[in-house]
């Protein structure tokens, strides 16, 4: 893996909600070119991710490689597993490599929040009479997440996060400690000017007057404490998770170069690391945010050892954050709960989860986090809407 970037994160109708999904992500794609110094005529394929896609910018890879200036004869691709979305593209950019069919694939994700739309799917053909429906995609994407002729209805994440507090015995205050950490974490970095290296500020054009930039993930909330976060109200009765102690809805495009191993010294490319195995694997759609352990356990047993022999073995975790209570109950399916390895620079409760863009952001964070720390080996995994779980081994360079 080859020059990770990001950009920063930006909150629902935030700093980034007017920007196109193909300027976020072109922004991060000539970064990424940029900062590798690799020939564009030799990145043979552009692997993106986005969950919330359109008609606006079909096949987003390929949207993209145009748009941020690569040659023509650049292909590119569009992929979907939700929130497992950019950590599949550079898996799926990894097996083009591994298969000889590439040397070099620029893989990524971008999600914008704040730009998806409604829809109907009463109207091509004409209402008679009445009134017709639009669906708000990002809300509708969550309920139908499974089929609700096998699974029953289930009305979206916040109901599947629940059902983990209750099976983990979970509590309110355990999940508000938890995101209170998360915020202070991702304060703490970049106070440190821990995300200096891995984030391309972003110009956002205005009506009138120059650009501004924007250049710092803005969700992070540096005064949360567990006093403020348990003054929020639930948003189930009788519940745990507030949004406070869930993760946000986001702006944001990530990417890295993946290269043939021994292409590295002909196309003159200096690795950061190295994605050394990956695993997939299903859960119940009522219960997936437990989909890490799953994804875990597999990616273990392709290794020849087991889950706690797998995390006992790296310097750092990243687990994404999509609630504090799924967060929980992942800790507590893998018996394993070393805060100081776990989400050292805070995740979605705190930077923010941009679906597509999710997966590679973490990656990204953790290599750079690896190299920072003078760590080896790294976990990112995360649950994914629909009852999956992914996961993926990296080792620095």
């Amino acid at each position: 893996m080859v020059a990770p970037t990001r950009t920063p994160v930006g909150t629902f109708g935030g700093a980034l909600r007017d920007l196109p999904v193909e300027d976020l992500a072109a922004t991060v794609v000539g970064e990424v070119v940029t900062r590798s110094g690799v020939d564009p005529e030799r990145i043979d394929d552009v692997v993106f991710a986005q969950s919330y896609a359109n008609s606006e910018v079909p096949c987003v890879g390929r949207w993209v490689a145009l748009h941020a200036g690569l040659p023509i004869t650049v292909p590119g691709m569009q992929l979907d597993r939700r929130c497992g979305g950019g950590l599949q593209a550079l898996a799926t950019a990894a097996m083009m490599v591994q298969t000889g069919s590439a040397d070099a694939v620029l893989a990524g994700g971008v999600e914008s929040m704040s730009r998806i739309e409604y829809y109907s799917t009463a109207t091509r053909w004409g209402v008679r009479a009445g009134n017709t429906q639009l669906y708000d995609r990002l809300d509708r994407g969550r309920e139908r997440s499974q089929p609700e002729s096998r699974f029953g209805r289930i009305s979206g994440m916040i109901e599947t996060a629940e059902n983990l507090a209750q099976d983990y015995r979970i509590t309110r205050a355990d999940a508000d400690a938890y995101a209170a950490r998360s915020h202070q974490r991702a304060t703490a970095a970049w106070k440190d000017g821990r995300f200096t290296d891995e984030v391309v500020p972003v110009p956002v054009p205005q009506h009138k007057g120059d650009p501004v930039v924007f250049a710092a993930d803005e969700g992070v909330r540096p005064d949360s404490t567990v006093e403020s976060l348990s003054k929020l109200r639930t948003l189930t009765p009788g519940g745990t998770v507030t949004a406070g102690n869930a993760s946000q809805q986001n702006d944001a495009a990530t990417a890295c170069l993946v290269v043939a191993e021994d292409m590295l010294d002909e196309l003159g490319l200096e690795p950061l690391g190295y994605l050394t195995g990956w695993a997939a694997a299903g859960c119940d759609p009522s219960r997936m945010g437990i989909g890490p352990v799953p994804a875990v356990a597999k990616l273990a047993a392709r290794s020849g050892i087991d889950t706690r022999g797998l995390l006992d073995s790296l310097d750092l975790v990243e687990l994404n954050e999509a609630f504090a209570v799924q967060v929980l109950a992942v800790l507590a399916g893998w018996d394993w709960a070393d805060h100081d390895r776990l989400n050292v620079n805070g995740s979605g409760i705190s930077l923010g989860h941009p679906i597509g863009a999710t997966g590679m952001r973490m990656v990204t964070t953790l290599l750079h986090e690896l190299k920072r720390c003078d760590g080896r080996k790294g976990l990112a995994t995360m649950c994914i809407g629909g009852g999956q779980g992914l996961a993926a081994m990296v080792e620095r360079a």
